[in-house]
Order: C-alpha cells, then structure tokens, then sequence
C-alpha cells in the first residue's frame, strides 16, 4: 500500500522503494466548472435559507428542534438553577413571554442567542410557548 508524504503543499505516495508524486485516481477529477457549481449551490442555501418561522412552524417544534437538547421538559442541562419552570423565571426578573423572547432572541449568559435562526416570528412562537408550558408546570407527553 504504501504512506503519503505531505511536503510543500504537495502529497507524495511512499512505497518500500520510492517516493513518486501522488496522482488522483481518473474517478476523483472533476472540472474548474463542477467545483465552483456545487460551491455556488452550498453557499445559496446558506444564503437563502429563510428562517424557521417562515415556514410556519409552531412554537413546540421550533422549541423541539432549537431548545430541547438543552431545555428537556423545562430544565437545563448545563445550568440547573436556570430552569425555564415559572419559579425559576420569576427567580431571574422574567415576568412574562417579552423576557423570553429577549432571551431567546439575544442570549443572555453562557445561552446564545437564536434570533439569526428562529427569526422574529420564530422567537416569539417560541417565547409564547415556553411561557405557556411554564404556566401549566411543563407537563410531560
């Protein structure tokens, strides 16, 4: 089989017996053209990916998809005084779903912010849910 040698910016294939440029396989090239093709296509869907609300998805799914791995059920996984139950909200000066969308929005400690990614709709769908969850003690199912 042999190693590959990185020298200079190039790779060279060691064999018992020589070092010899390493060459592509004829199924590995592709064109100057279908390079800068799919770049062009990954960066537009970066690009012109809308936000999740735009989509029109509840609050409990963006909270599924953006929250839960931190927020199971209300809690939190890396801050356990940073719930979002009603009394551990309260405990932190949020009185009502603007101060979750605040924080949901723009970050607020060690949590980022998720505005870029929910959008303003998103963040208030979500800010309204996680209030009502709280009001209701998170049920669970």
């Amino acid at each position: 089989m042999g190693a590959y040698l990185f020298f200079r910016s190039r790779v060279y294939r060691v064999s018992n017996k020589h070092v010899q440029p390493w060459r592509r396989p004829a199924w590995c090239h592709f064109s100057k053209g279908a390079v800068a093709i799919a770049i062009a296509l990954f960066i537009g869907l970066l690009v012109g990916a809308a936000p999740a609300s735009a989509a029109g998805i509840s609050g409990a799914e963006l909270f599924r998809n953006h929250c839960a791995g931190c927020h199971v059920n209300g809690g939190n996984i890396i801050r356990r005084q940073q719930t979002l139950k009603l009394a551990a909200l309260g405990r932190n000066g949020i009185n009502g779903p603007e101060g979750i969308l605040e924080i949901a929005s723009a970050g607020r400690g060690q949590m980022a912010g998720y505005g870029a990614v929910l959008g303003e709709a998103g963040a208030e769908a979500v800010a309204g849910y996680v209030w009502q969850q709280a009001q209701l003690d998170w049920p669970r199912g």
